[in-house]
């Protein structure tokens, strides 16, 4: 694919500004800007657009939303960046219509990816471990992709169809002894497969949505999964937004609205909890009868990346003391080490942590040398690749999960830009 000049004049203007700062920011800038527009967007001859993950040959509704997020800041100005995140939209609405439990999909219907899985698969999705944010992250793409542009061509009878698929969706999970879905494999990796035959753990009505895994594709201990509710209030107030501009049937409307208000109404009365110095804070996951965890996970949505989100602010109380928690040693998959300190998973290694969640830390904070710290402490922990990593070991960064792997590469963009004052509007 031939970019424009204006890509590279974009890049030119960015580095440059890195130059007084730490010039190793502007090299690994480049190369992380270039590597997800250069190796992972395929163009198809209709014009949609399919973003593989990296390394893994598939397309996760999440990652590639995040993936093409900082492009937003070029799509005003430059028609085959805007046509490209369009193409992507259309894409994306276009899987979640064939399965909306699916979180990644193939690029033609090959049969590729987890075929033995014991649930509703076909040989168009690679994966179909059902979480919230997968069908979160392409509402939240169509919404911005609008607010940068003005664009309104991608608010088509696929998008309503897809929105509307979504809805009742999660309508459904509100009460998942209602649902169809189950999920189970064949594996001695636990966080890869549900309990009580493919249903999960028990949980409550509580006006929250049910989701079966997490945003690293891990299951869920408690399957009200808060912060993925959290964002889901987000996305459906965006859909409200959009009400007459996407021309959404006024019943669809209705439904979004009260389906907001009793997953909001669900995570007041269940997901504020008292951690061990009796502060207020957010729980990571709940399940209505009394059960909670106290932890965070690396990938978006997470608790700490609510503000980035639009779910609170970041002098929000309440978060501003779940964010010490999750920087403590109360957080099990909090790491400190030679080099770094930040928040690992149980998806990697023990004492490995996640350069998403650094950037991350980075673009929830209005306290610019604390995001040149983390900007610094990201290209001193590449490895030597000038790329970002799914995770790396935090007494030794040539140790590392994942070669390739865009949506971090483009979280450490985000934080760059971010630094200079550069953010997407929402």
């Amino acid at each position: 694919m031939q970019l424009s000049e204006k890509v590279y004049q974009y890049l030119d203007e960015v580095v440059a500004k890195t130059a007084q700062d730490n010039p190793k920011w502007g090299e690994v800038f480049k190369k992380c800007f270039l590597n997800t527009l250069e190796t992972t967007v395929k163009i198809n001859d209709d014009g949609t657009v399919f973003v593989l993950t990296g390394d893994i040959p598939a397309m996760w509704l999440r990652d590639s939303t995040a993936q093409v997020r900082p492009y937003l800041l070029l799509a005003a100005m430059d028609q085959q960046i805007a046509d490209i995140i369009a193409g992507l939209v259309e894409q994306q609405f276009r899987y979640i219509i064939h399965d909306p439990y699916a979180n990644a999909f193939n690029r033609t219907a090959d049969g590729s990816g987890h075929q033995d899985d014991h649930t509703d698969m076909t040989p168009m999705i690679w994966e179909r471990k059902y979480e919230i944010d997968s069908l979160c992250f392409p509402i939240q793409l169509a919404y911005l992709l609008y607010k940068n542009t003005g664009r309104t061509d991608h608010f088509n009878a696929t998008f309503v169809d897809g929105v509307t698929a979504i809805v009742n969706l999660w309508i459904v999970e509100q009460d998942h002894t209602q649902s169809p879905y189950t999920f189970v494999r064949d594996t001695d990796r636990e966080e890869d497969t549900l309990i009580n035959e493919g249903r999960g753990s028990q949980v409550a009505v509580t006006g929250m949505t049910w989701s079966g895994f997490r945003p690293s594709d891990d299951r869920c201990e408690y399957h009200y999964l808060v912060p993925s509710n959290m964002f889901a209030v987000v996305v459906l107030d965006y859909l409200v937004e959009l009400a007459d501009v996407a021309k959404l049937p006024s019943e669809l409307v209705e439904k979004i609205q009260t389906l907001r208000s009793e997953i909001q109404v669900g995570i007041e009365a269940h997901a504020i909890v008292e951690d061990k110095a009796g502060n207020q804070v957010f729980a990571y996951e709940v399940d209505g009868l009394g059960n909670y965890s106290l932890t965070d996970d690396p990938n978006v949505p997470s608790l700490l990346s609510l503000p980035y989100l639009g779910y609170c602010s970041e002098d929000d109380p309440v978060y501003q003391a779940t964010r010490r928690l999750i920087f403590s040693h109360e957080n099990p998959y909090y790491y400190e080490g030679t080099y770094a300190s930040g928040l690992g998973s149980s998806h990697t290694w023990d004492q490995y942590i996640w350069p998403i969640a650094l950037s991350m830390e980075g673009l929830t904070t209005s306290d610019r040398a604390k995001k040149r710290q983390l900007l610094d402490t990201l290209v001193n922990t590449d490895g030597g690749t000038y790329l970002m990593h799914e995770s790396f070991d935090v007494n030794d960064p040539t140790k590392y999960t994942r070669e390739w792997f865009s949506w971090a590469n483009m979280m450490f963009c985000e934080l760059v830009l971010d630094y200079y004052g550069q953010q997407v509007k929402r």
